[in-house]
Formats: C-alpha cells, sequence, structure tokens
C-alpha cells in the first residue's frame, strides 16, 4: 500500500507539475517559459520525487518504466499490475485538478497538453516520426535509469541524472509529439481532450512500453556482471 500511495503521488507531481507548465507557464503574457521552461518542469518533478519517495517505490512514475525495469530484473512481476494502477491514477488525478484550474478563468481547455502526431502534433510530423521519437526516447530513459540506479553507479546521484534525461527528451520531442515516454501522463490528458486525442492514445501507449522494454533488455545485457 505505501507503494501504491508512492506512485501515485509522484505521478500526480509528474503530470500536475509537467503539463501544467505548458497550460498556464509557457506562453503566458510576456513572461511565458516557453519550451525550455516546460521541458525543465518535467525534470523537476522527477527530480524531487525521486528524492522523495524513491526510498519507498523507486519512484517509476510511469508504466512504460515499470515494464521496462521488470523486464531487466529490477522489479518482479507481481508488483507490476498495482504500479501501473496507482500511476494512471495518480495521473488522472492531476488531470482533474488541472483541468479545474485551467478552466478557472472562463478558458476552454484546448489541446490540454495531450500527445498527439499528424495534425496534432505541435510541429506538424506524421505517426512513423511520432512512433520513432517516443521509441528512441523512451528506450534510451530506461537505459540511463538503470545505469544511473546500477550498484556500481555513483551514490544518490540517480534522481538528478534521471531527471536531466527527461528534460532533454523533452527539450528534442516536444516539437514531434508534445512528448510522452510516459503511457499514464498521455492518458491522464486523453481523457479529458476525446475525440482524436483518445483516438491517437494507442501510439503513446504501446510505443513507449515497447521502447522501455527492449532499452531495459539491452541494459539487462550491458549490466551483466
Amino acid at each position: 500500500m505505501k507503494k501504491f500511495i508512492a506512485e501515485c503521488i509522484g505521478t500526480f507531481w509528474l503530470v500536475f507539475g509537467g503539463c501544467g507548465s505548458a497550460l498556464l507557464a509557457a506562453n503566458f503574457d510576456n513572461v511565458g517559459i516557453g519550451l525550455l521552461g516546460v521541458s525543465l518542469a518535467f525534470g523537476l518533478t522527477v527530480v524531487t520525487m525521486a528524492y522523495a519517495i524513491g526510498h519507498i517505490s523507486g519512484a517509476h512514475l510511469n508504466p512504460a518504466i515499470t515494464l521496462g525495469l521488470w523486464a531487466g530484473g529490477r522489479i518482479e512481476g507481481k508488483k507490476v499490475p498495482s504500479y501501473i494502477a496507482a500511476q494512471v491514477l495518480g495521473g488522472l488525478i492531476a488531470a482533474g485538478v488541472l483541468y479545474v484550474v485551467v478552466t478557472g478563468n472562463g478558458s476552454e481547455i484546448g489541446t490540454f497538453a495531450a500527445n498527439g502526431y499528424g495534425e496534432h502534433s505541435p510541429g506538424g510530423y506524421s505517426m512513423t516520426a511520432a512512433i520513432v521519437m517516443e521509441f528512441v526516447m523512451t528506450l534510451i530513459f530506461l537505459v540511463v535509469i538503470m545505469g544511473a540506479t546500477h550498484k556500481k553507479a555513483s551514490s544518490g546521484l540517480a534522481g538528478l541524472a534521471i531527471g536531466l534525461c527527461l528534460t532533454l527528451i523533452h527539450l528534442v520531442s516536444i516539437p514531434v509529439t508534445n512528448t510522452s515516454v510516459n503511457p499514464a501522463r498521455s492518458i491522464s490528458q486523453a481523457i479529458f481532450v476525446g475525440d482524436w486525442a483518445l483516438a491517437q492514445l494507442w501510439l503513446f501507449i504501446a510505443i513507449p512500453i515497447a521502447g522501455a522494454v527492449i532499452g531495459g533488455l539491452i541494459y539487462k545485457y550491458l549490466g551483466k556482471e
């Protein structure tokens, strides 16, 4: 139960902080934080939660990461369903809170920071480009996570390395898909948008999971004694 609650809170913070920065602060008047600020916000949510709940649940905050760590031999299969349920629930709660805040001044939710491709990609990138980007970015993210948390890695710096990696991922991929690499983050926003976001949601569930599992298997081989 403690792990479930920790993952729920951690994923809430990731979605609320990351998507919230995109919805509320990215384009605010003349002092908006822009793409760089949103990327940093996502990274900071992971850094802060890594140190806050990492010792409780591992701070996965992401169904794809949980499945990748399972493929890499870092978590037991019996724990996977409860982790994923907690992450999706945390994301949904965050999206609900954001909905209340975003509409608090009479605004519509618009795209609600949902992920998309084709005409719903921020830069108009194709489905193929979105698949490649989400797969590669999640694969590398998993490699970084497993490497940073390896028993031979520098103690105490894992959270910083992982957070900076997520920041870099967003810097590269926001123009292509609005950056998912996290099914819980994608599900939470898509449910509130509906329509096209739900129709394209399959990509942001299947591809990050595939990338993370392959990344976990690769690092399982690389990190083997």
